[in-house]
């Protein structure tokens, strides 16, 4: 089968490789037919590595995909031959004591497409999944379906935050994980909701999203612009951006008591914070480890057309384009929010 393989530092080009085989009765093999781009593909394209997660190339990478699924093992029932699917990526072993407690995205034993020492990606032609992980798309599109694996993501990092009926909120970058954190964000507080993003094209998307504010770091300061309209300070801070400069505005805009959700991967082994800041003020922080168990309800509000999420969606690009797709979104060009590949 064709895949598109990093073989070297901002390198990518498609290979043949041998297609996978059903092994266990519960697998799905499926036809890949789309696969979304992320920032965490592109952390691996840049620098080869997440953390202590290091590629060993050639390696295919990509993990928000749908396709169709094509065989079934003889204990399957979800699903059948013939079904569109959306892909959630974690494989849990269902076993373990974060499993048992209901943390399947903190399993001992976690599997993860296209994470280095875990599983191959999703950029092929091909893929071997659980049944766990497959979630018939029904009538939505296959780029829809792709969606839904971010916006699982946006929606487990507002369940977290706990969000009431008067909670003000800053969304820090926004990307599709921040614009899903708005979207979901907006629906459950009727409190202010304020965004920040540098790319013209996704300022006007948060607002599209329903940020009441968003401001430019290039061209205000943050924290003064955001103090300004909320001078108590905000509930909760999604903190999607992964750099210091945004976890630093968090905690001076944050109210004591407030929330930081950390959901944004910092491509620098450390991150620092003002302790006397977070101490005085209380903070809590949390970390927000992808998704658990959200995918199936996410699939549900598009299905219902509870969330529009379409307006992420502005390139689309064949997967000979691979390498001219790769470096339009690692490099924030062309306006870019959701890049999708078509296999």
């Amino acid at each position: 089968m064709k895949a598109a393989v990093l073989t070297g530092i901002e390198k990518i080009e498609i290979a043949d490789m041998p297609a996978p085989a059903i092994q266990g009765d519960k697998d799905v093999l499926i036809r890949v037919q789309r696969v979304g781009l992320c920032g965490s593909d592109m952390h691996y394209y840049r620098t080869g590595k997440i953390g202590s997660q290091v590629v060993e190339f050639p390696f295919v990478v990509g993990h928000e995909c749908a396709g169709q699924v094509e065989q079934v093992g003889s204990g399957v029932k979800m699903v059948k031959v013939g079904d569109r699917v959306a892909v959630d990526p974690a494989v849990s072993c269902n076993q373990c004591d974060q499993c048992r407690a209901g943390r399947g995205n903190t399993c001992r034993k976690l599997k993860f497409l296209g994470c280095p020492g875990q599983m191959p990606g999703a950029l092929c032609e091909y893929l071997v999944m659980p049944e766990q992980s497959c979630f018939p798309a029904g009538a939505i599109s296959l780029d829809q379906a792709v969606l839904t694996e971010p916006l699982a993501i946006s929606l487990y990092a507002v369940n977290q935050a706990q969000l009431d009926k008067h909670s003000d909120m800053a969304v820090l970058g926004a990307g599709p994980i921040g614009l899903g954190c708005i979207l979901f964000g907006v629906a459950a507080s009727g409190g202010k909701c304020f965004a920040t993003e540098l790319i013209a094209e996704r300022i006007e998307a948060a607002a599209k999203a329903g940020a009441d504010y968003v401001f430019n770091p290039k061209s205000k300061d943050i924290a003064k612009s955001i103090l300004a309209k909320c001078s108590a300070g905000v509930d909760v801070v999604f903190e999607c951006a992964g750099r210091q400069e945004t976890l630093d505005e968090a905690v001076e805009i944050l109210k004591p008591g407030g929330k930081l959700m950390m959901i944004g991967i910092p491509e620098q082994d450390r991150v620092s914070f003002v302790i006397d800041r977070i101490r005085r003020k209380e903070l809590t922080m949390i970390n927000v480890r992808r998704q658990n168990e959200c995918t199936d309800q996410a699939v549900e509000m598009v299905a219902d057309g509870q969330l529009d999420a379409d307006f992420m969606i502005t390139h689309h690009f064949d997967i000979s384009q691979i390498a001219e797709a790769f470096d339009i979104v690692a490099n924030y060009r062309d306006g870019v929010i959701k890049a999708m590949v078509k296999i």
